[in-house]
């Protein structure tokens, strides 16, 4: 029983298709039951014959194919004019009632196919799709382990190289730390999400923790919107290390966000940093902080400023 229940949902579904002997078995079923409704409405109708046939063609072409439901569609017609429960005659009348029932079951059985084949195709879309997204995600993942093994041999060469100069080895230590630890996050992002303040201190925590301030209420942020923001932030803080708050012994960075009606702003304010006196063509991190934001309906607005920079972010935050 329970393998022809399964056989059942896998025509139904366009899964698979059926068996012959299963297809025709249903169909003779399906014809059964409706010369039995039609029986019964003859009992109030006598002149009904081939409407109780309808859904017996419908059925029976939904899951054993077209040519399953242009049998039964030939069987409910001769059963229509074969059978009588009543007086009357096959007439004129009902040969044309016969070949409207056909022509209609026609159009039907056209439909179901051309369904069932939409199902097919959208099924085996939908398979090619898992098995991509699985590539991806296994590709994703050995890049994301190559990369880190490349990151280790990075910083254990130059650890050997400046071991004797621990001044520029701390610099440069905490530069390469702070690169792996966005590395981990964004991948760790990637279908999760995070507390905005938890990515931030990750990024910025390499730098000295007394070096920024954080100011906010505790927001979750959907991965993908994680994603961009981590990135956007990876950038800033690299430039900060670089050129700006982080690169002074003085300089600070403080950094606050609010949320008004499902919009998030993010202000990034470097303080007692050298002064930013020329500024080069956009680069590579200039046109990322410029887009990453606009699957957001958002943007960023970066200025350099005698005290430092001051970068403005703000985007919808998703619902999911």
């Amino acid at each position: 029983m329970t393998k022809l229940i399964d056989e059942f949902r896998r025509g139904w579904q366009g899964i698979a298709q059926p068996s012959l002997p299963f297809s025709a078995g249903f169909a003779a079923g399906c014809l059964v039951l409706s010369t039995i409704a039609r029986w019964a409405v003859a009992q109030i109708r006598p002149d009904v014959f081939f409407t109780p046939y309808f859904p017996a063609v419908f059925f029976a072409a939904a899951v054993g194919g077209a040519r399953i439901g242009i049998a039964t569609a030939i069987a409910g017609g001769l059963l229509g004019v074969t059978i009588n429960f009543s007086n009357a005659t096959v007439d004129t009348a009902r040969l044309a009632l016969l070949a409207i029932f056909w022509t209609v079951c026609g159009f039907a059985i056209w439909g179901v196919e051309n369904y069932r084949t939409i199902v097919a195709q959208q099924r085996e879309n939908s398979r090619r799709l898992i098995e991509e997204e699985e590539y991806r995600k296994l590709l994703i993942a050995e890049l994301q382990h190559r990369l880190k093994n490349k990151t280790s041999t990075i910083h254990a060469v130059l650890h050997q190289i400046l071991q004797d100069q621990p001044q520029i080895w701390g610099s440069i230590d905490r530069r390469l730390r702070a690169l792996s630890a966005t590395d981990d996050l964004i991948a760790r992002l990637d279908g999760n999400g995070c507390d905005i303040k938890d990515m931030l201190h990750s990024e910025l925590g390499p730098y000295g923790h007394v070096r920024f301030n954080l100011n906010g209420d505790p927001l979750f942020l959907p991965a993908k919107l994680a994603v961009s923001l981590a990135l956007i932030f990876h950038e800033l803080a690299t430039n900060a290390g670089k050129y700006g708050a982080f690169s002074s012994g003085r300089g600070l960075l403080q950094v606050s966000w609010t949320v008004s009606e499902n919009r998030l702003n993010v202000t990034w304010d470097e303080t007692e940093g050298p002064a930013v006196e020329n500024v080069g063509p956009a680069g590579f991190g200039t046109k990322l902080l410029q887009s990453a934001l606009r699957g957001f309906d958002g943007g960023t607005d970066i200025r350099y400023l005698k005290t430092g920079v001051h970068c403005t972010m703000q985007c919808r935050i998703p619902a999911s």
